[in-house]
């Protein structure tokens, strides 16, 4: 195991869910993990988990070799302000926020740090995340591969190039959502035939868990899985010629289009 400290500027969600991936690996992870966040609450429950807390932003890049930064992107430039004078030439910066790229915190740093930049989902909370990562030409390895591993621990990680990073956003970060809105329809639809709201929601989710695997580990392309579930003259033809006369799958794409423009927008 490493023994570099591991800072996390900001104690919410997705730093929890890090932070207890990293526990559960390992609980000695621990001894090298330190916290700032302004809500002492957040920081109380840190403790709680044998997590150093730092009196402030700046005292926490003193003490860590890498920093992750899991904050919102309208925070960043002031995150990044605050650790100015503190930041080393050799402290590793993590950034998780949607559009800010290894420019952008060099930048707000006025250093030329070792950057990896993550675009983590919600589900790694549940230990069921979908990561992606690039990294800056002069991270080390080594450094590369222990922040490689955080996100792994909670999840599925994949290596891309930061040319796609703004685009992967609505592939693994945004997507989500439009998962939940369309459960939230099927289970709609459901309560209004008289199916039970509960009952309907647990098919729902089972049915996306076995979709999922079926992706997963069936060898088919996702066309060949459509064409298996649609017999000629049954049911889910008629669904889906309802679905693609409407465009589903082309808002699908805009919506994907909407959420990397928006990306590209919060990283100016």
């Amino acid at each position: 195991m490493s023994n570099k400290k591991i800072g996390f500027v900001g104690a919410g969600n997705m730093a929890t869910a890090i932070i207890n991936g990293m526990l559960k690996n390992d609980p000695h992870h621990a001894d090298r993990l330190f916290v700032f966040d302004l809500d002492s609450e957040k920081c109380e429950l840190m403790a709680e988990k044998g997590v150093t807390v730092a009196a402030s932003c700046q005292a926490l890049a003193e003490q860590c070799d890498m920093l992750v930064l899991a904050v919102k992107p309208q925070n960043y430039a002031e995150v990044l302000a605050d650790m100015k004078g503190t930041v080393r030439e050799d402290t590793v910066i993590v950034t998780i926020a949607a559009g800010i790229s290894i420019e952008k915190v060099r930048t707000g740093l006025d250093k030329d740090c070792p950057v990896v930049r993550v675009m983590p989902n919600t589900p790694l909370l549940l230990g069921k995340g979908a990561s992606a990562l690039c990294r800056s030409e002069n991270i080390s390895d080594e450094d590369f591969e222990e922040v490689y591993k955080m996100f792994s621990f909670s999840g599925e990680a994949v290596i891309l190039p930061e040319s796609q990073m703004n685009a992967v956003i609505a592939v693994n970060g945004s997507s989500p959502a439009y998962v939940y809105l369309f459960a939230k329809a099927m289970v709609d639809y459901a309560v209004s035939v008289g199916i039970e709201r509960e009952t309907a929601l647990r098919l729902v989710c089972q049915t996306f868990e076995g979709s999922a695997e079926m992706l997963r580990s069936s060898g088919d392309s996702p066309e060949v899985l459509i064409q298996k579930v649609s017999s000629k003259g049954g049911t889910t033809i008629e669904a889906l010629k309802v679905l693609n006369d409407r465009e589903v799958p082309q808002a699908i794409m805009d919506a994907m289009t909407a959420c990397t423009r928006r990306a590209e927008e919060l990283g100016r």
